[in-house]
């Protein structure tokens, strides 16, 4: 495997060699993505290998062992890592449900250690948030937030450039905390809002009710009928009138607290990133009801389709390693 996930300029790359700066990986539950970084933005994909995700000496040996074929001891490059879950920047902490491997440990310290080279991490999150604020669709603007809506609710903010990780990594979770509202208008009609349990432990989170499953749990909860996201979205863009409210409903719960979040970090932009994001015309139905719930007038869709809502996480530590080596961070 050998993919060019944003290629380095090529007049530069035809007059002289592309030098590697360091290593990426974007670490799911099921697989690694590892790469080599050439700048910011600038990425291949070079090899996929299984996340051994029981196993922390499995973990850090599959890491070694990508660095061991595609690069020489001596480099000591560094390694950007994005990964799913909590990253306590404080303690190296990485909660990840989907691996239970990173239980107990110092990532970065102990990868560090393990493997003779700096490491730097931000979240999934994080990540798409860099990339689009920096080579993305928020280029050029001074304070970004990145929104997903894929399989839960997220986001990362980053102003100046430089992605805000916060107290211990925590920063731009709009998804969770009690603020799901208990009711919205649709049409003129209060319509209640079901409030369900989080895997967080709250409950009124936005988690659950904003994702992909969430709009499958309230389109349950509206009209009696299990189906997908997919058909949820299929039959709102035929025209189909359940699924039209259902949509409805679904974008009052989400417009004012996103809403709420704009006027609080005074964002321009919010690239959105997560399976949810693949459907442009649900994104501009959520941004007509955003921008009804902002202090700031907005001429143009502050919401908007990222454009590396497929590939964020390596981009996105592309950007992280970069600003590591230039010492920005």
């Amino acid at each position: 495997m050998n993919m060019t996930v944003s290629a380095p300029d090529t007049a530069t790359a035809a007059s002289a060699p592309v030098r590697t700066i360091a290593w990426g990986a974007d670490i799911g539950g099921s697989f690694i993505k590892f790469g080599r970084i050439f700048g910011a933005g600038e990425v291949a994909l070079i090899e996929q290998v299984p996340t051994p995700v029981d196993s922390w000496d499995g973990f850090v040996a599959a890491l070694a062992g990508l660095i061991a074929r595609h690069g020489a001891a001596a480099d000591a490059l560094p390694l950007a890592i994005s990964v799913a879950g909590l990253y306590d920047t404080r303690s190296g902490a990485i909660t990840a449900a989907n691996i239970p491997c990173f239980d107990g440990h110092d990532v970065p310290g102990e990868l560090s250690a393990g493997l003779g080279c700096d490491v730097v991490i931000a979240n999934d999150a994080d990540s798409f948030a860099l990339a689009e604020a920096v080579v993305g669709a928020g280029r050029g603007h001074e304070v970004v937030f990145g929104a997903i809506l894929g399989t839960g609710v997220g986001g990362g903010l980053v102003i100046g450039g430089r992605v805000v990780q916060g107290m211990r990594g925590i920063t731009g979770e709009w998804g969770h905390g009690p603020i799901a509202p208990l009711a919205v208008e649709v049409d003129g009609e209060m319509i209640a809002v079901p409030q369900f349990p989080c895997g967080c432990g709250l409950k009124g989170c936005l988690d659950p009710i904003g994702s992909a499953r969430g709009l499958e749990r309230l389109h349950q909860h509206y009209t009696g009928r299990d189906e997908t996201s997919y058909q949820i979205l299929d039959a709102w863009e035929a025209g189909n009138a359940d699924a039209a409210r259902t949509v409805a409903i679904w974008a009052q719960v989400l417009g004012g607290p996103l809403g709420f979040v704009l006027n609080t970090l005074g964002a321009s932009i919010v690239p959105v990133g997560g399976g949810l994001a693949n459907r442009p015309d649900l994104i501009a139905a959520l941004d007509q009801v955003v921008r009804k719930g902002t202090l700031n007038t907005f001429e143009a869709p502050v919401l908007v389709p990222g454009q590396h809502r497929g590939n964020g996480g390596l981009i996105g530590v592309s950007v992280l390693a970069a600003q590591h080596l230039s010492g920005a961070r």
